[in-house]
């Protein structure tokens, strides 16, 4: 999810943190007040800031989580998921994408758009 949408999605951010709890995931950090905010990364030329909704640990490896929700603004989106799954690849972590019932296809649709057949998308 991107920024602007962080305000209008808060619950939703709430109920995948406590789906990911009940998953059995552990160190969880989330971009929500309550929670340490994950490691940001700023895009080289710009003020842009991407930073993942949820990163979290099980068995040893570390997960890469964000939410897929409808947004005006789907390229800033792209090229959040492009990013988070390349650094996902680098540093072998898993990059899971969160969605909701009424998203799904607008999730599919960029997936499809941007060549990211690997990603898993979890079904809330």
């Amino acid at each position: 999810m991107i920024q602007q949408d962080k305000d209008n999605y808060k619950n939703e951010l709430n109920d995948s943190i406590t789906y990911l709890e009940n998953l059995g995931y552990e160190n969880i950090k989330a971009d929500i007040d309550g929670f340490e905010t994950p490691k940001s990364y700023l895009k080289k030329g710009s003020n842009i800031a991407v930073t993942p909704d949820i990163v979290a640990e099980k068995e040893g490896r570390k997960y890469l989580f964000d939410l897929s929700l409808k947004t005006v603004k789907p390229r800033l989106l792209k090229s959040k998921w492009l990013f988070l799954n390349t650094l996902s690849q680098l540093k072998s972590y898993r990059f899971r994408l969160i969605t909701k019932r009424g998203h799904y296809k607008f999730s599919n649709d960029i997936t499809d758009a941007i060549n990211l057949d690997t990603v898993k998308i979890i079904k809330l």
